[in-house]
């Protein structure tokens, strides 16, 4: 039987061909090894096949058992290189150098910001966006109103809103 011929058979037996390798437990993947089978399909140069129904499902099957070993052995090469390398396998959290200098840059040019409207603004600014303490802790801590923290952090917003404008537009 000519490729061709299998061709046809492998079209006419595509939905029986799913069920039988997604209950294999091909799953998701049921669609992509037929499509692989398909492919070494019309590259075969075969003689004659006496049960083309039977040889493509032994193909299929063949193909499935080779995605698992390729699969296989892709997890135990990456198994292999991260125990040789010493690492827990995750990207690393740290940022790229150029980044971190930027953030640094831009860090130092908000803070002088902040401390041109005043220490205590940029005080006020650091204890509740940094360290997370709520503003009437704020008031308590520097003896000042609820009212006086709200408007040096309304001060602050303001002034970073208003160089972050600045960075956009350049």
């Amino acid at each position: 039987m000519s490729a061709q011929g299998l061709e046809a058979v492998l079209i006419a037996e595509r939905e029986p061909l799913l069920r039988f390798l997604r209950a294999r437990g091909a799953a998701d993947a049921a669609e992509d090894i037929l499509q692989d089978l398909w492919l070494r399909l019309s590259a075969l140069d075969t003689g004659p096949i006496a049960d083309a129904r039977s040889y493509i499902y032994r193909a299929a099957n063949n193909v499935m058992h080779d995605r698992y070993r390729s699969a296989r052995r892709s997890r135990q090469r990456d198994a292999d290189w991260v125990e040789a390398h010493g690492a827990d396998g995750e990207a690393s959290e740290a940022p790229l150098p150029d980044r971190r200098l930027i953030a640094q840059a831009a860090l130092a040019e908000a803070e002088a910001l902040l401390r041109g409207e005043g220490e205590r603004v940029l005080q006020i600014f650091r204890m509740f966006r940094i360290e997370g303490i709520g503003q009437r802790t704020i008031a308590d801590k520097l003896g000042l109103s609820l009212s006086a923290v709200e408007k040096d952090l309304q001060k602050a917003y303001r002034a970073l809103m208003h160089w972050r404008e600045q960075q956009d537009a350049d």
